[in-house]
């Protein structure tokens, strides 16, 4: 007797859980364990304050994440990130208090958006060029900026916290257009941006073979060094933006704190979100999803009265535990 596979009754069964399903699906799994811990112990979690305040964190937590995403689909890393934050967010103060700011406030304020954005990408492209034309390794390359960069932040600005009021370029941190931080919409913005990037163009296809086999993408003809140096421009260029904005919230630039262990986070958001260490993985979404986890973790200790030395040791066994389940996957 022959049963017709399109009448017969299904059998329905529980997906099969394993570690390749948890490594896919682990941050969100994290994200719901988080929200329904704070929902069911952290007073006031779902009021729209609360809400407001945690998109303003996690927007340049998402911001530096996507840009570090790209740079480890390659198969490198940016150690950078911080010290291009704490140099482009001491940019902007300088220019509002120069002589020719203080004279020209209109060009002042143009200057003010454009040259500490261009500032970090000259640093990527060091970085870059670090990585492809002289040979160094990743960690080592973006290593003498993570030193250099906020040592000469803070001898452009003195070791001074440098206080600046204007409007218009604190709107940038301190903005709201229907009810949300305007630096969530520009997260936003990017991460669809950057995403339909990867997915849709021939710089994203590169940028994925290069990271999957860069032997077999050169052979191919994708301009391998091209690929490596614009995606440490952008990865610079995006830690800039999110330097700009920690300088628009407080209108004021600490060059000692600005950006301070953001690689760590911008790290953890990435392998969290699913990007792969050896590369070939660009998941724009999973970053900004790794990006939330990290603030919530963040979030929740400081809520319910963990000091925030301890938040550090959870981000450090979040990039742990992500690795582990990255290197299992692949033995």
């Amino acid at each position: 007797m022959t049963i017709d596979p399109i009448t017969a009754p299904r059998r329905w069964s529980l997906p099969k859980f394993d570690l390749t399903t948890l490594r896919q699906h682990g941050g969100l799994a994290a994200l719901v364990i988080l929200l329904v811990f704070n929902l069911l112990v952290t007073p006031n979690f779902f009021e729209l304050q609360t809400l407001f305040v945690n998109i303003s964190q996690v927007a340049t937590i998402a911001i530096v994440a996507i840009g570090m995403t790209l740079v480890i689909a390659t198969g490198g890393i940016d150690l950078s990130v911080g010290a291009v934050m704490a140099l482009s967010g001491a940019l902007a103060p300088l220019i509002f208090l120069s002589p020719f700011g203080v004279a020209n406030p209109e060009l002042g304020l143009v200057a003010a958006f454009t040259l500490p954005i261009l500032a970090a990408a000259a640093a990527g492209l060091f970085n870059g060029v670090m990585v492809t034309f002289l040979g160094v390794q990743p960690i080592v390359a973006t290593l003498i900026l993570f030193i250099s960069g906020r040592g000469i932040a803070l001898v452009l600005t003195n070791g001074n916290l440098q206080t600046f009021t204007n409007p218009a370029f604190s709107f940038l941190g301190t903005g709201r257009i229907l009810g949300m931080p305007f630096q969530g919409w520009v997260a936003l913005a990017l991460a669809i941006l950057v995403s339909w990037m990867v997915r849709r163009t021939v710089y994203g296809r590169h940028l994925l073979a290069v990271g999957g086999n860069e032997k077999a993408a050169r052979l191919a003809g994708a301009p391998v060094h091209l690929v490596k140096i614009a995606t440490y421009v952008m990865c610079s260029a995006m830690a800039g933006l999110a330097g700009m904005i920690v300088t628009a919230i407080n209108s004021a630039s600490d060059a000692a704190r600005n950006g301070l262990l953001m690689e760590l986070d911008a790290i953890a958001a990435a392998v969290v979100g699913g990007a792969l260490l050896m590369g070939g993985r660009a998941p724009i979404v999973g970053a900004v999803l790794g990006a939330i986890v990290i603030q919530l973790v963040k979030f929740t200790l400081l809520a319910n009265g963990v000091e925030d030395e301890v938040a550090l040791i959870a981000k450090a066994a979040i990039i742990i535990g992500a690795v582990y389940l990255q290197q299992t996957r692949s033995e």
